[in-house]
Parts: C-alpha cells; structure tokens; sequence
C-alpha cells in the first residue's frame, strides 16, 4: 500500500493558488496524497478531499467541530506526513494531529504570514502570539517565508522543533516573464490602452488590509503631476463597490481602472510599467514577485514581507505606510524616467528569480524527505 500524506488549510482555493506543485511532487514520488479544507473546488494531484468545517475566526465555536472531525480522519488514515497551511486551520490541524504524532506522523507548518509581526494590532499580539508558541510543541517542523517571522518563531517557539526560512511558495516563470515590447504594445492595444500611457498595476483583494483607498486618495491629489497615469486594480473583494464609489467621487474614472479577477492577470503584468502595493502588512507579496518575474519595479510599503523582495534604489522602492509624499515622489521618479523604469525592471526580473517555484520546490523537497 501506498504511504498517505495529508495537507490542510482553511479553503480549497488556497491550494489551487499556492500548493499544487507540492501535491503533484507527493505523488509523483509515489505517495497517496489526501487534503482536507472547506470548499467544493476540485483540486489537482489530489487522491482524497476531506470536506473540514474549518473556520478563519480565532474567536468561534466551529473549531471544536473542525476538530473532532479531523482528528477522526487523521486517527483513521494513519498519514506518514501531515503539513498545514493557514493560521486557524493549522492550530486545530495540529492539535487532532497530537496522538498520531506520538505514533510517528511528522507534522510540519507553513506560516504564509503570522498575524503577529512588528507593528501589529495588540488584539493580534494577544490571540495569535500565544496560541502559535503554544503550538509550536506539537510540530516537528516550521517553515516560515520571510526573515522577521523566522528570527521570531525560531527563538520564542518551542526549541525540540526545527524552523526554517525558505523562498517563498514560487512562482511559475513558465507563465510570469517579461515579454518584447511590440508584444506589450500588442497586450495594451488589445486591452484598450494606449502605447504612451504608465500603468502601474495593483493586484489585491479589496479588503481593508490591502489599503487601496489610500492609492485612490494619493492620486486624486496630483492627478496633474501625471496625465498619462492608468492605475489597474486587479481583483475582487467586500470593498470593491466602496473603492468604485470613491474613484467615481474623485473623478477619476479615466486613471483607475477596475479589472476584477483576472484569469490572465500575467498578461495584465506584462503590459504594465510597474508593480504597486499599499498593503499594510504582508507575510512576502507573492504578486509583487509575479509582478517582478515580469520585469516590473515596484512601488510598496514598508512591510516585512515586501522587505524581502525589494531592494530600494535597486528593483523599486519602499514607502512608509500612508505616507503620501513618500509615495507620490518614488511614483513621479519613474514616471519620468523611461530608462530608470528599464534598469530596475531588470533588476527586479533577477531578483524574483530567487523565487521561482523551482527553487522554493528544491527546498521543500529537502525537508519533506528529512522528515519522511
């Protein structure tokens, strides 16, 4: 019979965005591989879904009912390897994992971002933090995706467990690259934008975290500065209709654009000049390397995510969190300078290639079979 491994996380539609790499790696090393989330989505390079009532709030009572549900499958399956992913998901993974590990289940986690980091809410500080060391016993192994997460759970967290820091989930080169500029131009025409416009793309949920009335706000302020401007939202989210309000308030109907959820928001990337992010917290900025892997300089806030990728006055810049002037004047550097736009495109494409999914797979191959 085939060894099973198990993967968890909150929803369906997070493996179908980051994992479906690793769960076709599993069985192409020959194991079965079983996931449990809540969600309908089909999910490639899977042999079992689980349907887990999972739930994202630290505060509800459903985690007790995820709980004794998971923890009958994991008894029952008898899995080598367990891996989680999401904050809530993962604690209650861990926890029903708590008897089959001490039958020799490994059980590893991927913290995608903690929601405890420098400059968070204390509410954060005061859920999240405690629970997260507590859990840390009950894992053989955490891995984080950016330095600030790593240097803190490796000294806070319980110290019979091994972390590590790897290159992020990846991203598919295959699919993100920049492209000759008769095919960007052909991209912009097909879209409906002009061969001389500065599209500066930002690829978010509409969520407050995101932050994007403050790019909304920022421009309706120096609309003048810019007249060739074309601001791209890509996207969908609860503050969708309250940003298109506010753009039409601004009147800014022919700078910022509403592009929804894009299946092809590659091409989006690669017709644009730069990538953009006011978001307030990230745990790395996985659209931000997309968008690099395309050729694309960024313009992003002071986050520790975004700390790992950009390298200011090399592949963009960073700005501090609401800080217009800041902002306003990395945006008006590169909107004058074509040549600028060009060198730090390149740079960007090299950086982002430390991020490419061969890499981040490379890595986690070499601790799955650590712990196999």
């Amino acid at each position: 019979m085939k060894k099973k491994v198990l993967f968890t996380a909150s929803i369906a539609k997070h493996f179908l965005r980051f994992h479906l790499p690793y769960l076709h790696w599993f069985q192409e090393q020959g194991y079965e591989v079983h996931i449990a989330c809540a969600g309908d989505e089909e999910v490639p390079f899977t042999d079992k879904k689980w349907t887990i009532p999972f739930v994202r709030s630290p505060f509800s009572s459903g985690h007790f009912q995820a709980y004794k549900i998971l923890k009958e499958v994991i008894n029952r399956e008898s899995y080598c390897l367990i891996h989680c992913h999401t904050p809530m998901a993962s604690i209650v993974t861990r926890l029903a994992a708590k008897e089959a590990r001490s039958k020799g289940t490994k059980v590893l986690y991927t913290a995608h971002g903690f929601h405890f980091y420098n400059g968070a809410p204390s509410i954060n500080w005061l859920t999240y933090y405690p629970v997260e060391l507590f859990t840390s016993a009950h894992a053989d192994a955490i891995i984080t995706i950016n330095s600030e997460d790593y240097q803190r759970i490796s000294k806070k967290g319980n110290k019979k467990t091994n972390y590590f820091l790897i290159p992020g989930i990846g991203v598919d080169k295959g699919k993100f690259f920049p492209v000759a500029d008769q095919k960007r131009l052909q991209i912009r025409a097909t879209n409906q934008f002009h061969s001389t416009d500065f599209i500066a793309v930002y690829a978010a949920e509409f969520i407050a975290r995101k932050n994007h009335q403050f790019i909304i706000e920022a421009i309706s302020r120096h609309t003048k500065e810019f007249p060739k401007l074309k601001v791209l939202f890509c996207g969908r989210g609860v503050l969708k209709d309250k940003m298109e309000a506010l753009v039409k308030d601004k009147k800014l109907e022919s700078t910022v654009y509403f592009l929804g959820f894009r299946e092809d928001v590659s091409e989006v990337f690669k017709m644009a000049d730069i990538g953009i992010s006011s978001s307030k917290q990230e745990g790395l900025g996985l659209n931000l390397i997309e968008e690099m892997m395309c050729g694309l300089p960024i313009i992003a806030t002071v986050d520790r995510g975004h700390k790992e990728i950009v390298q200011p006055g090399e592949n963009g810049y960073l700005f501090e969190q609401n800080n217009e002037q800041e902002f306003i004047a990395h945006l008006k550097k590169l909107y004058e300078n074509p040549q600028l736009v060009r060198k730090m495109g390149k740079k960007a494409f090299e950086r982002a290639q430390q991020f490419e999914i061969t890499n981040s797979l490379k890595e986690m191959a070499a601790i799955y079979t650590k712990f196999l």
